[in-house]
């Protein structure tokens, strides 16, 4: 059995189980983003996410989008 890792969320700081190696089973897999807000993500955080935190920041890239 393959053990994961108990790491902070770089954004809030909740410990989430990190499944790296186990992806499609990660609490992150949860969240669907589209190509625009994952790069958005990515040039703020380079580490592992909450799925709560990818939900704020997927609604905060859209909702600056839409204000364009």
């Amino acid at each position: 059995m393959t053990k994961h890792e108990i790491i902070p969320c770089e954004r809030c700081g909740k410990r989430i189980e990190c499944k790296a190696n186990s992806f499609t089973r990660c609490q992150c897999n949860t969240v669907r983003l589209n190509l625009n807000e994952v790069q958005y993500i990515s040039e703020l955080f380079e580490g592992c996410l909450c799925a709560d935190c990818l939900v704020d920041l997927k609604n905060e890239f859209n909702t600056l989008n839409n204000l364009h």
